[in-house]
């Protein structure tokens, strides 16, 4: 349920999100555009992953069919696509893997160059910029390089990786928090009362399922 959350609502695409909407120079007049923007596609994307997990549970579940490899995946997929199966599943993984190979590294890259206040932005050229594309393009290399290790289990280290999201997540929102809350950095547009109750319940319940899982792990139960 950890990494559930973890890969549901991830650390990266807070610092992704707001670095982005910086980067761009949007005004404070396109910010309820750009809410709705942000909005919506977490709608989607939640959308999408309960189509994946229903769909999952009807077919795969039902046939007692585990899947511990990418292998196993494309051969669930015999039955609706045939002999196409692994190439149909290597392509929509081809699709994701691009997108989280873009994204991530230029999350991370942003917060450390926002950090240490090094010049950042994926328009800036590498006389401009040159820590921020230099880390950028180091870590796509190494990521390629560390997925690439023979018989590395990728579904369990995706799993691992979203695991650590989960555990990671509470500390960040409660940052994200102070900081959205603070009039001297906001200004006027800090987080009304209802977004903190849902923001601050969420952060809460997050925290519990952190504890509970770290409880469960000293104690040797599951």
């Amino acid at each position: 349920m950890v990494a559930l959350v973890g890969t549901t609502i991830t650390p990266y695409m807070l610092f992704y999100l707001q670095s982005s909407i910086s980067d761009k120079g949007v005004q404070v007049a396109d910010y309820a555009a750009e809410r709705l923007d942000v909005i919506f596609g977490s709608l989607l994307t939640t959308i999408i992953a309960v189509f994946i997990i229903v769909s999952t549970a009807a077919t795969l579940h039902t046939e007692g069919i585990l899947v511990n490899t990418p292998d196993d995946a494309a051969r669930a997929l015999e039955p609706l696509a045939g002999p196409y199966a692994r190439v149909l599943f290597g392509l929509g993984l081809f699709g994701a893997s691009m997108l989280a190979a873009s994204v991530l590294p230029l999350s991370t890259a942003y917060a450390v160059c926002g950090a240490f206040g090094w010049e950042r932005g994926v328009s800036r050229s590498w006389s401009e910029a040159p820590i921020f594309n230099g880390l950028y393009t180091a870590l796509i290399a190494i990521a390629a390089a560390f997925v690439l290790i023979p018989g590395l289990p990728l579904i369990q280290v995706i799993v691992a990786t979203q695991f650590l999201n989960g555990l990671l997540l509470p500390i960040v929102l409660i940052f994200v928090l102070r900081l959205v809350n603070d009039r001297d950095v906001m200004g006027e547009h800090t987080n009304n009362r209802v977004f903190n109750i849902i923001s601050y319940g969420t952060t809460a319940i997050l925290i519990l399922l952190t504890v509970a899982l770290l409880a469960l792990s000293v104690l040797g139960i599951g």
